[in-house]
């Protein structure tokens, strides 16, 4: 009787756990709506969206001004994620015009995709089209070249339906301006190196994955490294930080699930 009671527990406790876990969802960026005449562009699809992604290699992409302007984007690359998460990057095919409000646009877009394109507006509290409006500039404000990133520590923590990992970084002498840190982290036990765009959280940066998705994961031990490129959202970078070499954070995993 009590091990039908504990197996109905944890069935119980795995269902929730998965719920919270979505089936598939898009992120993109800028963040910031306001962008420059010359802003790339990151799609980034989670789990079945990931199909989407990489559907970029034999589609278009486009920007749709409000008059009906399309402007081709330009498929720079496409990166895969270790942990249910791809992205694809983006730059127009031409300079952008000013004053004006883009949506983006897919050539044989589905109507799946369509709602995959709207965004929850905090202040109108509804959604809306995915959309971006150009200021007169060119360009976005450069980076600090005196930016730098200092690790702190490796961080486990264990949720319903899987552990959270990340190696986490330090940011110090950021500008204001949107920045995506090229990320490119190698496992030492194979040299095998995987490369992510990934955005701060709370002034930190957080190398890894979380419950249900992750640019990078890690085995229960061994030895990492890895270097940054911070870049604007035009895609003019500062330089390429210092190999930064620590331990899969695993086993230093204090909680009761841990090694």
């Amino acid at each position: 009787m009590k091990k039908i009671i504990l197996l109905l527990l944890l069935t119980f406790g795995i269902n929730i756990a998965f719920a919270e876990c979505a089936m598939s969802g898009m992120t993109f960026y800028p963040e910031k709506k306001e962008i420059s005449l010359n802003s790339m562009f990151i799609i980034q699809g989670y789990s079945f969206s990931q199909k989407t992604i990489n559907s970029f290699k034999e589609r278009t992409i486009y920007l749709e001004s409000e008059n009906g302007e399309l402007i081709k984007l330009n498929l720079q690359e496409i990166l895969k994620g270790q942990m249910s998460l791809t992205q694809a990057i983006f730059k127009p095919s031409k300079e952008l015009e000013p004053n004006t409000t883009y949506f983006l646009k897919y050539s044989d877009q589905t109507e799946n995709e369509g709602r995959e394109m709207m965004q929850y507006n905090r202040e109108k509290k509804e959604r809306e089209k995915v959309y971006w409006k150009t200021t007169v500039k060119k360009s976005i404000e450069n980076l600090n070249s005196n930016l730098t990133l200092e690790f702190e520590k490796t961080d486990v923590i264990h949720y319903g339906c899987g552990p959270e990992a990340n190696a986490i970084f330090n940011i110090k002498n950021k500008s204001e301006s949107e920045i995506w840190y090229k990320t490119e982290v190698v496992d030492l036990s194979t040299n095998k190196t995987n490369v992510f765009y990934i955005k701060e959280w709370n002034g930190k940066l957080n190398v890894g994955h979380g419950m249900c998705a992750g640019a990078f994961t890690y085995n229960n031990k061994g030895k990492y490294k890895v270097r940054f490129t911070p870049m604007n959202t035009d895609g003019k970078s500062i330089n390429t930080t210092d190999w930064a070499t620590f331990e899969s954070p695993f086993m230093n995993d204090k909680s009761p699930f841990g090694n």
